[in-house]
């Protein structure tokens, strides 16, 4: 592999040497800032050999380097090996310290090319301040990979499909007319969106783009008596057509999407947010006739209707049902000597999910990790090189489902036969103390994610111990597992940390520990933001699965979280027990026994 990574290398440099370019800069995303992305676009995995889903690549004359967060920095350091290509580890997740150092490393008049469709608004300009004041030239239009990726796939044309009102309970109709009274507001003509999962949520429609996520790729302009649908004809069925034409949303090529921008900003003027649109829309629109407002759409779907929580909460308990079953599967074949791997285990949690009704695939790439793997944070287990899963090791799995009537998200570890080293137990316990301490937290409102974070990490702290990864984020509603603008974060680089929560807000809670060479621990739930009677808000568990009680070390407990662990596992025991066997329910007894 890393003789192929440096051949795709010296064929980009040998194409800026004969555009007099300097630098590039490779992000991670697509022209539409989509966190996960279409196999098309995936130049930095195809040039860098890196997959994990955050990183920005840089490829000078002589020089190679890819920055990445903690999360990644294992898989990194393996996936980069002997690919000449230098790992720069960021000191805080998602800021631009690759920017700085490339304003060193040039000299005043030297040029760095990139393709601008992939920054957003917010990214470019702060870029091209930077280079400016170093007298750096910019070629923003560089995009050389049509040519040397000859093997690039094609843009996606799977078939896109509705999501029916029973489940998302307001029409398309009724979402765009209260994103036009906000445009009435603001005395503004149009809401250009870019964002996928924002154009999923608004039409009620879902596609397969993208892996793990129902997305598709189009643009959406609202107006104030029209709605400018860009997609390729050929994803919509026929009954789709005339359903949207019934409503008045006009269907227009994807690839004219510029090109009307271009005419329609003339005489017009555009709501639009700076993260979420790419820097070449934004040259195409007079800066008169921008008006920059925050992501309206991302703020609308973060708060969950009624109608959408009953619907998680049916999830969750689908979920739970077949993680029993997965789990009761994994624990007999080990126990009758198979051998089972990881890649086995995560195919299992799968099959056992899609026996549930409403089923449409996991909600993102399965981490199951034994022992060392474990500590690599976003580990994936392929067929070929999983480690087999055996008696006297810790294992960490953390998979999801998406449903028709939501999203999961659930880590689980467990320690594979009797006995868990005393090490492992208290190492547990210290993070199930600090998810006990997120959970069942009281706050006022205006709290913000920042401010909630340091709760799950202080019982690792006091002990000289923390993760390298937020404590939680967003979940969408049969949408992306990682949706905004809310979250659980250490800094202010992201919405993640500067959120304030509202009820009926859903988020992970995933406190973890990762030691590298030995094993990973990490818990997690997805909760619902909730206000009490007294104004205070609070969270509730809505993930049903039992946690691993001979993990624990109890004397580490004080009785408050002892409660609290009791108290949830009656209810994961009340919730799943009318539907599941009677060997199962036993199972599950055992499990959520009181400790």
């Amino acid at each position: 592999m890393g003789e192929r990574i440096k051949n795709r290398i010296q064929l980009l440099r040998d194409d800026m040497q004969k555009n007099n370019v300097d630098a590039v800069i490779i992000p991670s995303g697509d022209v539409h800032q989509s966190e996960y992305i279409a196999e098309y676009w995936a130049v930095r995995a195809w040039l860098s050999g890196f997959s994990g889903s955050s990183g920005i690549l840089i490829v000078l004359s002589e020089y190679a380097a890819l920055w990445t967060d903690s999360r990644y920095f294992l898989q990194a350091e393996k996936e980069l090996y002997d690919t000449g290509i230098t790992l720069h580890k960021q000191i805080i997740p998602h800021a631009p310290e690759h920017v700085p150092w490339l304003s060193k490393i040039l000299s005043a008049g030297q040029c760095v090319g990139l393709d601008c469709r992939l920054f957003s608004i917010s990214q470019m300009s702060y870029l091209t301040a930077q280079l400016n004041a170093q007298q750096i030239i910019l070629n923003d239009q560089y995009d050389p990979f049509k040519q040397i990726w000859q093997s690039r796939p094609a843009l996606p044309t799977t078939p896109v499909f509705e999501h029916e009102t029973i489940y998302c309970n307001f029409s398309r109709t009724e979402k765009i007319n209260i994103l036009r009274d906000k445009l009435s507001a603001h005395c503004a003509d149009y809401l250009l969106l870019s964002s996928l999962d924002d154009i999923a949520w608004i039409l009620n429609l879902r596609g397969n783009d993208i892996p793990y996520n129902p997305l598709f790729y189009a643009f959406l302009i609202i107006a104030k008596e029209s709605c400018h649908f860009y997609i390729h004809e050929k994803k919509l069925p026929f009954y789709l057509k005339e359903q949207l034409s019934d409503e008045k949303i006009t269907l227009l090529p994807y690839d004219e999407f510029l090109e009307s921008i271009t005419q329609l900003s003339n005489q017009n003027t555009f709501v639009i947010h700076p993260e979420s649109i790419n820097a070449a829309i934004f040259k195409h629109i007079p800066s008169e006739k921008i008006i920059f407002q925050p992501n309206w759409t991302q703020e609308l779907k973060a708060i969950k209707s009624e109608n959408e929580i009953k619907h998680f909460q049916n999830a969750m308990k689908k979920d739970g049902i077949a993680l029993i079953r997965a789990f009761r599967w994994l624990e007999r074949a080990i126990r009758e000597g198979e051998i089972i791997s990881e890649y086995d285990f995560a195919e299992k949690c799968a099959l056992f999910r899609s026996q549930q009704p409403c089923y449409m695939g996991e909600s993102f790439h399965s981490i199951v990790g034994f022992n060392q793997n474990g500590a690599i944070i976003h580990y994936h287990p392929d067929a070929e090189n999983a480690a087999i899963i055996k008696s006297g090791g810790l294992l960490l799995i953390d998979s999801g489902g998406q449903y028709l009537d939501g999203t999961t998200d659930i880590t689980r570890t467990i320690f594979i036969g009797d006995n868990p080293p005393s090490k492992i137990k208290n190492h547990f316990t210290l993070v199930l103390k600090g998810f006990i301490s997120l959970a069942s937290t009281h706050f006022p409102a205006g709290t913000v994610g920042m401010q909630l974070d340091t709760l799950a990490r202080k019982p690792l702290w006091n002990q000289g111990l923390d993760y390298a990864h937020g404590t939680g984020h967003g979940v969408g509603f049969y949408l992306s597992v990682h949706e905004g603008p809310q979250g659980f974060a250490t800094n202010p680089t992201t919405s993640r940390g500067t959120t304030a929560f509202r009820p009926g807000m859903v988020t992970t809670n995933e406190p973890g520990l990762y030691l590298e060479g030995e094993y990973g621990i990490r818990i997690e739930n997805v909760l619902l933001c909730k206000e009490l009677s007294n104004g205070f808000l609070a969270f509730e568990d809505l993930t049903l699965f039992p946690i691993s009680t001979n993990l624990i070390e109890t004397s580490l407990l004080n009785q408050d979280e002892k409660d609290w662990l009791n108290n949830y596992h009656r209810l994961v025991l009340n919730r799943l027990s009318p539907f599941i066997s009677e060997d199962e329910k036993d199972w599950l007894k055992q499990q959520c026994s009181p400790i």
